[in-house]
């Protein structure tokens, strides 16, 4: 990590966006030593709870055991496969049998959506998660997750399409909580246009959250570009100004 680029962002962060939380950060290594290795859970545990540790800042690194979710494990690279009957799972579930989510219309239907759902094999046995004030040098972020209200993901999605021409910069496909922070944006970090991606819609992962949050995750490549942007933006008008002292306002 290059430590001038964390101290740049910390500290137009909090002129710009001051009381507003810190982001999160992952990526891939074989090597666990890094941050503190999550035990196995003894039973279901959803993953975007256990996330809420590491906005708080603590550093945490998860290996294929240590996620308490199927989904989890899948949107993170760490297995392929499926569990049984998931068409019914999403849809209207099996009665006596199974109690669906009822996020699909019907199990047709999400036999149809699965064929456009993207995976992929982590390359590495852990996966790192750190707050931004707790990264050090030898970190190598690959993937930036904000949890913020409203205001905040006003600024960071326009400051997302600030150097783009297309207007579609940002977008919120229909997944899990982990796939829409983790997944997505880390297969965006190989397109020649990464874009940010809005997320946190998923139902079963909103208790884990603040009520107000949602989330914007983008690959550190575009948020690079985002940082060096920020002097020159709309961040420097009085326009930001107004909604920037809102947010002050609920921060405290």
């Amino acid at each position: 990590m290059d430590m001038k680029i964390k101290e740049k962002f910390a500290r137009l962060w909090q002129k710009y966006f001051d009381e507003a939380d810190l982001p999160i950060i992952f990526y891939y290594t074989n090597e666990s030593g890094r941050a503190q290795v999550v035990k196995p859970p003894s039973d279901h545990r959803c993953f975007i709870c256990d996330l809420s540790r590491v906005r708080k800042g603590e550093s945490l690194c998860f290996a294929a055991d240590s996620i308490g979710c199927g989904g989890g494990k899948r949107y993170l690279g760490f297995a392929l496969e499926i569990m049984p009957n998931f068409e019914y799972f999403l849809s209207c579930g099996i009665p006596g049998k199974l109690e669906g989510e009822r996020y699909k219309k019907s199990p047709k239907l999400v036999k149809e959506a699965m064929k456009k759902f993207p995976h992929f094999k982590a390359p590495a046995e852990f996966i790192i998660f750190k707050r931004w004030d707790m990264l050090e040098k030898s970190d190598e972020p690959e993937v930036i997750i904000f949890f913020a209200q409203t205001d905040v993901l006003s600024g960071l999605f326009t400051l997302t399409s600030f150097d783009e021409a297309e207007p579609n910069g940002v977008f919120a496909p229909f997944a899990a909580g982990c796939g829409s922070i983790a997944l997505y944006p880390y297969l965006e970090k190989d397109s020649e246009r990464p874009r940010g991606v809005l997320g946190m819609f998923d139902v079963s992962a909103r208790p884990c959250v603040p009520q107000d949050a949602l989330t914007f995750s983008v690959p550190m490549s575009k948020f690079v570009r985002m940082i060096e942007n920020m002097e020159e933006s709309f961040l420097i008008t009085p326009s930001w100004s107004k909604v920037s002292k809102r947010i002050n306002r609920m921060g405290k």
